[in-house]
């Protein structure tokens, strides 16, 4: 049974009942049913359906577009373009906070990447809007388009991610490459790779007056509202967005895009709701993207193998008119012992769209890369990788020289290793086959993601008949928020899980903050946690007040909640239950809130982190390169664990996505033109079941006090971190080959050898 130990002014979780269990999915049946409703399958009465016209150039002008042409189509009911438009109270380009970014809605006739919206087709059916769309036939000035990565004109961004300086040192690295007795210096380049969740977005609009309804994912419900009633100049409280399934995010729904923002403006034009869903190829653009890098390492070891140095160079790149720049180097401020770390950027600006959050932003493209150059300077010390790694452990943060908040790291080595069979890793690559003479290759990586936790808000109720409702505009995106939280929600107000209603997933609710960075179980959560506390303490008083009730003056000693009663803490023979205690007080509920914030002070006394390694085993055809990953297992610390089922699942999807980053995610860019040549899921690769026939996922055990009351830290990104490094390793293990520039394929094992 759950069970929450209370004082008269404070409550305290214990790990309950709830917490800790793998319940299945609340939402599961309603998923494979297909009752969950997600965005574009919402069809209000009288809906119009609206298809963006995209640019086939990079840069340029829009000369002319046929809009009598595609007006005279029939079942078209209008054209919107820069010339006619509903008016915007916020300039598009204006930037107020970090996550605000610019977009293109129809701002003028500029072109600023390929694929940019330049104009929006509004039709009575689907079909008639993406012929309207084809009938613009637009014509353009061009200029030539700037796709020269990392070739074009260099310079140091002000800032890199959010809001991370360009250039972090700690320690001398020069002079500690110059007393090393063993140096490696060694160049890493990460394609472009393009959001493709299985959920386009989309948007349902429709005005009602002033007042807007919308249906869209977004993985920020507050942030996406005070967004849209900048823009359009209505209150906050007059946008109301539903957002309960979403069908993927991955960053690429954290912040309003462009093409959203013009289903709104296409709904206000003909005064209908209007539907607006973008085709896949569409999705290569306005919607973020993970940028390019080319990293720079140099590193140096002593004798014993311990790092001396560690100097990570990064070159990425970002738009002509927006400032992103992926923060590759933050991955070595934090995971390896070094006297002395230097990271630095350069950026170039191409004609593309604006980079924005993609999984693990940052910490992907720069794990990939330092668990490369880990690996390299391992072998350059003639030691095995795993205890090179152990050689070099942080036992405190190495850039800042904080304490971790916790870490499991070793467990998390020691179990994975067990598990795969470590040890018996020949150290010399191409040692190893299979009864089919494929070479046979062992890698490992080390994985990490920052433990973030952001502001959010939560309410409680308790009602008379001893059932509970807890809300907060929280997003389920597939990760199990609906169940997780819920259990917390369960949890915070001693109840089972069928005794409490948990809401979430709409605009009206308390703000759940960002569903992102890993962060949305401790953030949501805590705010939960925070509700139902405040409800039971409410509750507490309200009972060791009341002279009829045998809690009264229970105050010094305090009580505890558990299974819909409340008990002295002194004397659990006297206890009552929540109904009885809000029958006698003639109370029809008890309504509660909550709120969830960083610590300052733990944030500045700790480093926290989730920790994991993972290992892996690849087989490559030794006369034809052809590569396959047989054997994935990986071991991960991330604090209290809320559902084991949910949380191996998101590490299940992170390793996946690091195979998918090590071997088949790239855009293919025309330098002629800037545009993507592979804008689909047929030349856009992404892996199969059969490209990953074994996964494993270890959850190690770590209690972490300091991070958050409920001890939770984030597993969604993490997966990602060392597994693609892991396999990297891998195929160098098996082939003797070091692939520098991902992914790796075909091409690269068969070709020269100096890739």
């Amino acid at each position: 049974m759950s069970e929450t130990p209370l004082t008269q002014a404070s409550a305290h979780l214990r790990h309950g009942a709830n917490i800790g269990q793998s319940l299945t999915r609340h939402e599961g049946a309603l998923k494979v049913t297909g009752q969950a409703r997600y965005a574009a399958d919402h069809h209000p009465a009288g809906m119009l359906h609206a298809v963006l016209a995209v640019s086939s150039i990079a840069r340029g002008r829009v000369i002319a577009l046929d809009v009598a042409a595609a007006k005279a189509h029939p079942g078209v009911v209008d054209v919107m373009t820069p010339a006619h438009k509903p008016p915007l109270a916020q300039d598009p380009d204006e930037k107020t906070h970090p996550f605000m970014f610019r977009l293109d809605v129809l701002q003028n006739d500029r072109v600023r990447y390929p694929n940019q919206p330049i104009a929006v087709v509004i039709a009575e059916t689907l079909e008639a809007a993406t012929e309207g769309a084809v009938l613009l036939a637009p014509r353009y000035e061009t200029e030539p388009a700037r796709t020269d990565f990392p070739a074009g004109a260099h310079f140091t961004p002000a800032l890199v991610g959010v809001a991370d300086p360009a250039e972090a040192h700690h320690g001398d690295v020069e002079a500690g490459l110059a007393g090393a007795a063993r140096r490696l210096e060694a160049i890493y380049e990460t394609p472009a790779q393009y959001h493709n969740p299985m959920e386009p977005h989309g948007i349902v609009a429709a005005w009602e007056g002033d007042t807007l309804f919308i249906d869209t994912p977004s993985q920020g419900l507050a942030m996406a509202q005070a967004r849209i009633a900048g823009l359009f100049g209505i209150p906050p409280a007059a946008v109301h967005i539903r957002s309960p399934y979403i069908g993927g995010g991955f960053g690429s729904k954290g912040v309003f895009s462009g093409p959203q923002v013009l289903g709104i403006m296409a709904a206000r034009l003909v005064g209908r709701p209007v539907k607006l869903v973008l085709r896949r190829g569409q999705m290569f653009g306005p919607v973020g993207h993970r940028a390019p890098t080319r990293q720079s390492f140099r590193l140096g070891a002593d004798n014993a193998g311990a790092l001396t140095a560690i100097g990570h160079h990064t070159v990425t790149a970002s738009s002509q008119h927006d400032d992103f720049f992926e923060p590759a180097g933050g991955v070595s401020h934090t995971l390896y012992a070094s006297p002395a770390i230097a990271t630095t950027y350069e950026a170039v600006r191409l004609d593309t769209g604006t980079p924005l959050f993609m999984r693990a932003p940052g910490k992907a493209a720069g794990s990939i890369a330092l668990e490369s150059a880990i690996d390299e300077m391992a072998h350059a010390c003639a030691m095995d990788p795993l205890a090179f790694r152990l050689k070099n452990y942080a036992e405190v943060e190495p850039m800042s020289g904080k304490p971790f908040s916790s870490k499991a790291l070793r467990a998390c080595y020691a179990q994975g290793a067990e598990r795969f069979g470590w040890a018996k890793r020949p150290l010399a690559p191409r040692q190893m086959r299979d009864a089919a003479g494929m070479l046979v290759g062992w890698g490992m990586g080390t994985a990490t993601f920052p433990a973030l936790m952001f502001q959010a808000q939560a309410r409680a109720v308790l009602r008379a008949d001893g059932t509970g409702v807890v809300e907060t505009g929280a997003q389920d995106m597939g990760q199990g928020a609906w169940t997780a939280l819920g259990q917390i929600a369960a949890d915070s107000l001693a109840l089972d899980p069928d005794r409490v209603e948990f809401r979430a997933g709409s605009s009206d609710l308390p703000d759940a903050g960002i569903a992102g960075g890993s962060a949305h179980t401790a953030t949501a959560g805590m705010a939960i946690h925070g509700a139902g506390a405040d409800v039971i303490a409410r509750l507490a008083e309200l009972a060791m007040g009341d002279e009829r009730s045998p809690l009264h003056g229970a105050g010094n000693a305090g009580v505890i909640a558990r299974a819909g009663r409340l008990f002295r803490r002194d004397d659990e023979s006297r206890s009552e239950s929540y109904v009885a205690i809000l029958a006698r007080a003639g109370i029809p509920a008890i309504e509660g809130h909550g709120k969830s914030a960083t610590d300052p002070a733990a944030q500045a006394a700790y480093a926290m982190h989730a920790h994991g390694a993972v290992f892996a085993e690849v087989t490559v055809d030794p006369d034809l390169g052809q590569l396959r990953v047989t054997r994935l297992v990986g071991a991960f610390a991330a604090g209290r664990i809320i559902n084991p089922r949910m949380v191996q699942s998101q590490y299940y999807g992170g390793m996946v996505w690091g195979l998918s980053f090590a071997l088949h995610e790239q855009a293919v860019i025309d330098p002629r033109s800037g545009r993507p040549m592979n804008a689909n899921l047929g030349e856009y690769h992404v892996p199969v079941n059969a490209d990953l026939p074994s996964i494993e996922a270890i959850l190690v055990e770590e209690h972490d006090a300091h991070v958050n009351a409920l001890g939770i830290k984030g597993v969604g990104e993490i997966g990602i971190t060392g597994t693609a490094g892991a396999i990297a390793n891998a195929v160098w293990h098996a082939t003797g080959m070091r692939a520098r520039r991902f992914p790796i394929t075909l091409d690269k094992l068969i070709g020269p050898q100096d890739n």
